[in-house]
């Protein structure tokens, strides 16, 4: 899989210390498997969660989701361990937490060693950057075209508000305070400048399934491809909300078929609405949407 055919709607975390919870989320209809090793393990458990996490990247079958991997940050004394442990077990990739665009040039370093050692193909293990979670990262979101291995990007708000020294994220109504927006508009752009998908962070009610409606539809509806999960009680949400309704996909079709039908030309009327290049890469981008 190349960084440009990352097509997962839905990511799943799973604490990687928890053989229930690994089971129940890569039975799910999530697109795509988060084994956590770093924030869902307490530290006296990481050398345990490495040693399941490994075994099942050993025990998985051909089919079912796509199955990565969120290390420790690069500057812990984890991150080396991580590695060692997970990669002779061929993970789809990687999730990257507290990064920069240094952090990923040096991950791919580590990878490239780690992938010979085992007998993979070199780049076969992708990377999701978490590129939002310190001060520094936020500096450098248009950074990342061109990236070894970059598979998407995305953004959290809980590590950035600690760093910033905030007591709260969210103001009075809910809504994610202006640093916080500002963090998940840079993350978008900078996706958008690396082409590669945006990954909305997680909404963290799993029971609140209309605020999740809610949430999802707004991120694709601002250009993000996907939403992370911490409950398998989400996926079905969130994969509705980043499949195009049919109504929408046959409206695509209808702009793509009129301007192949009348090449050459710019503007073209459809329903009352006058239509021009944007619309119609946005057309072919929604129909870019449907899964095989």
């Amino acid at each position: 899989m190349s960084a440009s055919e990352f097509t997962a709607r839905s990511l799943l975390f799973a604490p990687g210390d928890s053989e229930r919870k690994i089971a129940k989320a890569l039975a799910s209809e999530a697109d795509l498997v988060l084994l956590d090793l770093e924030d869902a393990v307490a530290e006296s458990a990481k050398p345990v969660a490495r040693v399941l996490t490994g075994a099942t990247l050993h025990g998985r079958g051909a089919t079912g989701p796509l199955v990565y991997v969120r290390i420790n940050p690069l500057d812990t004394t984890h991150a080396l361990a991580d590695l060692a442990a997970i990669v002779a077990g061929r993970p789809d990739g990687l999730m990257l937490p507290k990064a920069t665009r240094a952090d990923l040039d040096l991950l791919h370093n580590y990878l490239t060693a780690l992938e010979a050692q085992a007998g993979i193909e070199r780049g076969a293990i992708k990377v999701i950057v978490v590129a939002t979670e310190t001060p520094k990262a936020l500096f450098g979101l248009g950074d990342y075209e061109g990236a070894p291995r970059l598979a998407a990007l995305t953004w959290g708000a809980e590590d950035i508000a600690t760093a910033l020294g905030a007591t709260h994220n969210r103001d009075e109504n809910g809504a994610y305070e202006f640093p916080y927006q500002l963090a998940r508009t840079l993350c978008l752009a900078g996706a958008a400048a690396a082409k590669v998908p945006a990954i909305e962070t997680i909404h963290g009610d799993y029971k609140d399934t209309a605020g999740l409606k809610t949430v999802a539809g707004a991120a694709r509806r601002a250009g993000f491809r996907g939403m992370m999960a911490i409950h398998p009680d989400q996926v079905e949400v969130i994969n509705a909300a980043f499949s195009p309704a049919e109504a929408e996909l046959a409206r695509a079709r209808r702009i793509v078929d009129l301007f192949d039908a009348n090449p050459g030309v710019g503007t073209l009327g459809l329903d009352g609405e006058m239509l021009d290049m944007p619309h119609l890469k946005r057309a072919r981008a929604i129909l870019a949407m449907v899964r095989p």
